[in-house]
């Protein structure tokens, strides 16, 4: 689970909720939790995205503020301790691109590249004043003494002499790494001062922090935010470093915003697949199916996705912090579509699922309301998604596939159906082992149980735009009736 979502509340006390949650998020179902960037932002209410200071996790005073938004440090390791006490890892997200909220202002000599082309140089050098030197002085040099100036950073986008954001500013002597994802011609920089990821110091530098934080939080994974931005070569060798200096197993997510599988697969070669990503063309075919509504042909939702095509690198996710009203990267799944989706991400067997906060709880500021059923449906992966799979995607709005069980999971084998538009059944082949067992729905609502005959068939059904999972009686009876 995805256990943040942006539009939390600046009160300080997320960590502590995190911790409080944990015994209940384990009896769920979850086993991993991604939990917010924790270190210190340019400001309180920062999501933690703004990075300044890496090493401050909620300890010193620095702008303006002991916190995070989501607590302290202390706050922040025992939320880490009560998700391990509750048998849940956790996933760390850590920000490496780019800083922000510069302690004191530095003279640079630029040129200007154009921000929809940032190979096309629109004008010639000048002196530029950035906030590119960060010294940390509530910080003190404690963990770290090292302080950053404009020569670990390749460029920004202010100039506080002229009070322009409208050119990119690219240092003099520096250039866009073409280690990066070629949309805007070149995307090395994304925001605030851009790291220079070829300065021997900033590598030096981001290997000792990340020693020093996987050993002061206990944390057991990462996720690695926007490595579209970052050469590739960076976060391969940082991995690597990393796993043969005491950590052999961490596991890895990159966050690579691509809606192109092909861009997706380039990448997961040329870090030799040291990390998993996220599936954001899933998440895109599920927004576009979500607002074409009965146009949409389901037949193909898996067509030109990482799970289809890289399934064991695949981490699919229906929607992120990212994707929520109001983001740059607003594309939420409808509400109405979002059960289904559910369903396609959790009840099959090939990804790694992250389910969102804000669709498991529902959401009080954006007023949207938790996704029907969710809890059932994590419920029925962890009991029940078991045995081999066989798909039903030969309608284009009525498709469905068969878990058949196996022997070590009591209860386990399902059969899934949904529908975009008024719904329907279809016959699908459970196995002879369920020959007169009663199936019923345990999410869509169909009254009606569903009796398998003896060739091990049965005709299951789903009523409109929805999704109906069946479930032989033991399940049923834990899912619904003593739910």
């Amino acid at each position: 689970m995805q256990y943040f979502e942006w539009y939390l509340p600046n009160d300080g006390l997320w960590w502590k909720r995190c911790a409080a949650k944990a015994p209940n998020l384990a009896a769920l179902g979850i086993t991993q939790v991604w939990l917010p960037p924790a270190y210190k932002g340019s400001a309180q209410d920062d999501v933690g995205y703004g990075v300044y200071d890496m090493y401050d996790l909620g300890e010193f005073e620095q702008k303006g503020t002991v916190r995070t938004k989501y607590g302290t440090r202390d706050e922040y390791v025992g939320a880490v301790d009560s998700f391990h006490d509750a048998g849940i890892r956790v996933f760390g997200d850590i920000v490496l691109n780019h800083r922000m909220g510069g302690d004191a202002l530095e003279t640079v000599t630029a040129v200007t590249d154009s921000p929809e082309n940032r190979l096309e140089q629109t004008g010639g050098e000048q002196e530029v004043c950035v906030w590119s030197k960060f010294s940390f002085p509530g910080r003190g040099g404690k963990y770290s003494r090292f302080t950053w100036d404009h020569r670990c950073f390749t460029g920004t986008d202010w100039d506080e002499l002229s009070r322009s954001s409208d050119s990119i500013y690219r240092f003099a002597g520096k250039r866009w790494d073409p280690d990066t994802d070629p949309e805007k011609g070149n995307f090395d920089y994304l925001m605030g001062m851009n790291v220079d990821m070829h300065n021997p110091k900033v590598v030096s530098e981001t290997r000792k922090w990340l020693r020093w934080y996987l050993e002061g939080t206990g944390v057991d994974g990462l996720r690695l935010d926007a490595v579209k931005h970052i050469r590739f070569p960076f976060c391969r060798d940082l991995l690597s470093w990393i796993r043969s200096h005491g950590w052999p197993d961490l596991p890895a997510v990159g966050e690579y915003w691509s809606g192109d599988p092909e861009r997706l697969k380039y990448y997961l070669d040329a870090v030799d697949n040291e990390m998993d990503l996220f599936d954001v063309a899933l998440h895109y075919k599920f927004f576009y199916a979500s607002e074409a509504g009965a146009d949409y042909d389901l037949r193909g939702i898996f067509d030109n996705t990482l799970v289809r095509e890289r399934p064991d690198s695949a981490v699919t996710f229906v929607d992120n912090h990212d994707t929520q009203p109001g983001q740059s990267l607003q594309s939420s799944v409808s509400e109405r579509f979002k059960p289904l989706a559910y369903a396609m991400i959790l009840l099959r067997q090939d990804g790694i699922p992250c389910v969102f906060y804000s669709d498991y709880y529902g959401n009080t500021a954006l007023d949207t309301p938790p996704v029907p059923h969710l809890g059932r449906l994590i419920k029925l992966r962890r009991f029940y998604a078991y045995g081999e799979q066989e798909d039903h995607f030969d309608d284009e709005h009525l498709i469905g596939w068969v878990r058949r069980g196996d022997a070590d999971h009591p209860g386990s084998g399902m059969a899934v159906l949904l529908s975009n538009a008024e719904g329907g059944s279809k016959t699908m082949y459970m196995g002879e082992r369920f020959a007169g067992e009663r199936f019923r729905d345990v999410t869509g609502g169909c009254a009606e149980p569903v009796i398998i005959d003896g060739q091990g068939f049965g005709r299951f059904r789903v009523n409109g735009p929805k999704v109906s999972v069946w479930v032989g009686d033991a399940a049923f009876e834990d899912l619904v009736i003593n739910d």
